[in-house]
């Protein structure tokens, strides 16, 4: 268990069981990978102190916010959740794909990071957050100009320090600290960025998708 306090960000790899356990009167930011329509999640519990398998079920994720919302109940309404143990009646179904065995990642502070990252970013290279091994794009992005470029994706830029300016598809975006503009995908864009600008890009990259192993 990593717990991750304010100013923590981390990654979390794909295929591997996680549970966040969030706090009352506290808020963060996460950012969801779209799924495929061929790709399934699934919602798991656990056996009280243990790894085996209390109560699952898989099923196509389009909206966690509402499609969490039955199963949870389901639970909480089922033999498996008033006895705790498996049900007999239910057998666990084979994993569509192997579940991942690396370590997760360790939330890092982010302001110390970035601040250690200002003299590359000052010199115009942007500075890849998580690795180029995961389908989601992360960077931080430092003066400089992104000419016109069009993706199927969308893209999220969150501007932390200083200024910049997008056009998407000819309309203008003036981006200051704390700001954040989202540019749905097939949007034609170009990113202007003043001296002093450190913003972070988030894009959805399929061509770095990984296959199921």
């Amino acid at each position: 268990m990593y717990p991750s306090v304010r100013g923590r960000c981390s990654c979390s790899r794909p295929r591997i069981p996680h549970s966040p356990q969030r706090q009352a009167n506290t808020v963060g930011l996460v950012v969801e990978r779209r799924r495929l329509p061929s790709e399934i999640d699934c919602l798991r519990y656990y056996v009280e102190n243990s790894t085996d398998v209390l109560f699952e079920r898989w099923f196509p994720c389009k909206d966690l916010g509402t499609q969490l919302v039955p199963v949870i109940k389901e639970f909480f309404s089922s033999e498996q959740y008033r006895t705790g143990k498996p049900s007999k009646d239910e057998p666990l179904r084979q994993p569509p794909f192997q579940l991942n065995g690396m370590h997760v990642m360790k939330p890092f502070v982010f302001r110390e990071w970035v601040e250690k990252h200002h003299p590359e970013l000052a010199g115009g290279r942007p500075v890849n957050v998580f690795g180029a091994q995961f389908e989601t794009e992360t960077a931080l992005y430092g003066p400089g100009e992104t000419e016109k470029s069009r993706h199927d994706t969308d893209i999220w830029i969150w501007q932390l320090e200083g200024s910049s300016q997008v056009t998407m598809d000819g309309q203008p975006f003036s981006l200051s600290a704390r700001d954040s503009l989202l540019i749905p995908g097939q949007s034609e864009y170009q990113w202007q960025r003043s001296e002093g600008c450190v913003a972070l890009y988030v894009r959805q990259n399929p061509e770095r998708k990984s296959a199921y192993f």
